[in-house]
Order: structure tokens, then C-alpha cells, then sequence
């Protein structure tokens, strides 16, 4: 019996496909497992990249998960989410406004450093011989940059908790307004409704009361009229009658 040929490039191929599905289906893990209102996780970028980092990011992720070729069943949720990140990063507006919390959040987080090295006065010392370079060399470090995204994403959803609210509010007033508005347009509506049966009734009323004038002092057929009252005539003589006494 001949002896079986192994395709060793065909093995490999098959080999790296499955190694590449397996990244494509992380990298579409990783997305989805995202904080939401912070774009530059989506991306897998530092808060200081330029706007052609996140083009050229883009581009590399989205070729990863892309649903044409990423076979996970979420990759068209995945390729959403990210087209929405480089959105929101190439909008200036959008951009500025977290890069406001960024900012927000390393002046709190330096605010708490400053307080722990007043207790520890190595540090300080330290700090003050290196003339801030160690403060630098720590602001880059891995232990602030993990620091730093999750403050950040304690400043966005507090911020988004408040836009909401406020949201909330406006809605409702906005609802209350409306309400005011229907039950005034409904008051106006039935008093023009009233108003123009009045004025529908008026030709009838006008010709009743010319009817009774026009009918003075007769009466209408059927109808009992109340009695006369008499008037003392001063020409006229009466003769009282007599009222028996006792």
C-alpha cells in the first residue's frame, strides 16, 4: 500500500484559518464587551490619538469583524458598534465632550494623588527632586491609565444620568404643555360650537319675538293666558260695603 501524502501547507492553512476565526471572534467579544458611552474602548485607543489613529484603527478592526467574513452570530452588532465609535471620534463636538470628561477625570485622579503623597513624604520628595517628571512617568504608567478609564467611565455615566434626567423632565413638560394646550383648544372649541348655535337659533328667535308682537294681547289656540288685573277708575263713585259690627 502506497503511503499517504500529508499536504503540510493545506494543514498549516487550515490551521491559521481557524487561529484567525478564533481572533475575529474575541475581537467581536472584546467590542460588545465594551463601556458604551466611551467610544475610544471600542477602538482599542489611548484618549490622546489623533483622528488619523482612529481612521487607520478602524480600518484594521473592521476588516477583523466584519459579518462578511467574521462568522460569530454578533459581528453585524460588533461592526455597528464600532462604525458608531469612529463616528462619534470624528465628530468634533462629540469628540471635544469626552475629551472634557478625560480631562475631568486625570484632574481628579491627580487631586487624589496629590493627598497620598502628603502623607507619604518619600514620595514627595521624590517628586520634587525629579521637578515633575515622576508624576509624568506615572501618568503614563499602567496602573494610571486603568485608573483613569474607569474614572472616565464614572464621569460618563454620571453625565449621561443627568442628560437623561433632564431629558425626563422636558418630556414631561413638554407633555404637561401640550395637555394644557388640548384642554384649551377643547374649551375654545366649545364655546365657538355654542356660539354658532346661538347664532343659528338667533332668525328663530328674532321671528318668535316678532310673532309676539305682531299677536299683542290675543292668545294662541289652547294656550290659558292669566287674568286681568282691575284698575280703579277715579272718576268712578263706589260705594264701600257696610261691614257688620260685633
Amino acid at each position: 500500500m502506497g503511503e499517504v501524502k500529508v499536504d503540510d501547507d493545506a494543514i498549516l492553512k487550515s490551521f491559521f484559518a481557524e487561529v484567525g476565526e478564533v481572533e475575529r471572534d474575541n475581537e467581536v467579544v472584546r467590542i460588545l464587551s465594551c463601556f458604551k458611552l466611551n467610544p475610544f474602548e471600542h477602538l482599542n485607543l489611548s484618549f490622546d490619538s489623533s483622528t488619523d489613529d482612529v481612521k487607520r484603527q478602524y480600518r484594521k478592526i473592521s476588516l477583523m469583524v466584519h459579518p462578511d467574513k467574521c462568522k460569530h452570530p454578533q459581528a453585524q452588532e460588533a461592526f455597528g458598534a464600532l462604525a458608531k465609535a469612529q463616528q462619534l471620534l470624528l465628530n468634533d463636538q462629540e469628540r471635544g465632550y469626552i475629551l472634557t470628561q478625560v480631562h475631568a477625570a486625570k484632574e481628579e485622579l491627580k487631586m487624589k494623588r496629590k493627598k497620598q503623597l502628603k502623607k507619604d513624604t518619600a514620595s514627595k520628595i521624590k517628586s520634587q527632586v525629579d521637578e515633575g517628571k515622576h508624576e509624568q512617568i506615572y501618568e503614563q504608567s499602567e496602573e494610571f491609565q486603568k485608573e483613569l478609564k474607569l474614572k472616565v467611565r464614572e464621569i460618563l455615566t454620571d453625565q449621561e444620568w443627568r442628560r437623561r434626567k433632564m431629558a425626563m423632565r422636558i418630556s414631561e413638560e413638554e407633555g404637561r404643555l401640550k395637555k394644557d394646550e388640548a384642554e384649551q383648544k377643547e374649551i375654545w372649541k366649545k364655546k365657538r360650537e355654542h356660539e354658532e348655535q346661538w347664532e343659528g337659533t338667533r332668525e328663530k328667535r328674532v321671528s318668535s319675538w316678532r310673532d309676539f308682537q305682531k299677536g299683542g294681547k290675543k292668545a294662541k289656540k289652547g294656550e290659558t293666558r292669566p287674568p286681568k288685573l282691575k284698575t280703579e277708575d277715579p272718576n268712578k263713585s263706589y260705594v264701600q260695603r257696610p261691614v257688620k259690627k260685633g
